[in-house]
């Protein structure tokens, strides 16, 4: 039922594409070039790999703006890993918007979060992973989505059908667990499997310097958790997704220079009831030694409850890291940061920077390094994967 309104929401869609000479076309083409600096563990893994990947976004709005359709197809192209060649719709929804309220209906995206090392409260949309590390790619949601705008704040309410599962890198891909995930094995808590219903509410205010957002989601685990099994006598993970109770807080005060920053959940029906939160802060220092570039510091701490039997690497864990803003013609920026498991010294440095080459060209460095990885650590399957990532983008 949930796939025929998709695809019935599509055709609408298409319909309106064929007829709208007014709509907007935009996205990227991009070559990415990614070379890993080590062996890796296992030598069925692959080594230094090339992809070539594509967005575009039709968009289009009618009725002075009340209503509005977005398409936003996605592919990559994996030059060694099959798991990696994926397609996905990320957005295929219509809006109509009025004075105090919204509706969203069809395949979209939702951002929650204030913090950067990890994004505790983002929980709408199921995780890309083998588009990238960070969990920061989200594969799109089908979702009915009513946003009531009032002066005590905003609500947002989630009916969210049509489970995705995570994505994973095949036996031959980087960045996966000593063993494979058998991602056609899948288990879940909920009796009806992937056809769950999930829902979720949100409710967020701005009190002047500060901003805060309280949301409550019921339903499947974006997460797995895993069990050990054979497949043909090779040893696999069985992902196992379980129905979960999520309650969060993300918190952002606005102080001048500095921006202060919390994201804190407590869920159950993941095992024992846990807590989790990453909190710290950003300090900029603007025009630094007048050229007119931005410093930002920034700090922040990561605690899980569950300690070792968490499902993360940061139960216990410090970021730092700097921002560079050139504020130069071609939007030139570097995020550099590393991150330190306070128990066993194991730290990930991270380097990010991109900048524009004309008009319509676009250049992304992307860096990890894992170092000094105690073999006990959740990252242990990873300390052979440092890896440095070119890609070159043309957008239209």
């Amino acid at each position: 039922m949930v796939y025929r309104t998709l695809l019935l929401l599509f055709l609408v869609g298409m319909s309106s594409l064929l007829h709208a000479a007014e709509g907007e076309w935009s996205g990227y083409l991009a070559l990415e070039w990614r070379d890993f600096l080590n062996s890796p563990l296992d030598s069925e893994q692959q080594g230094d790999t090339s992809s070539f990947s594509a967005q575009t976004e039709y968009y289009r709005d009618w009725n002075n703006g009340k209503q509005s359709f977005r398409f936003t197809p996605f592919v990559r192209i994996d030059g060694r890993d099959s798991q990696r060649s994926h397609f996905d719709i990320r957005e295929l929804n219509w809006t109509t918007v009025h004075e105090d309220w919204e509706l969203t209906v069809g395949v979209g995206k939702v951002f929650w979060g204030v913090t950067e090392s990890q994004h505790l409260v983002d929980i709408i949309n199921q995780t890309d992973l083998v588009e990238s590390i960070d969990g920061e790619e989200k594969l799109g949601q089908a979702m009915f989505k009513l946003s009531l705008i009032k002066d005590w704040g905003d609500v947002d309410v989630f009916i969210l059908p049509g489970f995705r599962e995570r994505t994973y890198p095949s036996r031959v891909g980087r960045f996966r667990f000593p063993a494979s995930v058998a991602v056609n094995q899948a288990e879940y808590g909920s009796s009806r499997g992937k056809d769950n219903i999930d829902a979720a509410i949100r409710w967020s205010q701005s009190f002047g310097d500060w901003d805060v957002g309280v949301s409550h989601f019921s339903g499947t685990s974006r997460e797995p958790r895993f069990r050990v099994s054979l497949d043909k006598g090779r040893k696999v993970l069985i992902p196992i997704y379980d129905t979960i109770d999520q309650t969060a807080l993300d918190l952002q005060a606005t102080k001048d220079d500095w921006l202060w920053k919390l994201e804190l959940i407590s869920r159950s029906g993941f095992g024992d009831r846990y807590t989790a939160a990453t909190g710290g802060f950003e300090y900029t220092l603007y025009g630094i030694a007048e050229s007119g570039i931005d410093l930002g510091l920034i700090a922040e701490y990561l605690y899980d409850s569950r300690d070792k039997l968490a499902t993360t690497a940061f139960e216990d864990d410090v970021f730092l890291g700097a921002r560079l803003a050139f504020n130069d013609v071609a939007s030139s920026e570097l995020l550099a940061g590393v991150i330190v498991d306070v128990d066993d010294s194991s730290r990930v440095v991270s380097v990010e920077a991109s900048r524009r080459l004309g008009d319509d060209w676009k250049i992304n460095l992307e860096a990890r390094f894992f170092s000094n990885i105690d073999k006990q650590n959740f990252l242990s399957s990873f300390r052979q994967d440092d890896f440095v990532q070119l890609e070159l983008a043309w957008y239209f």
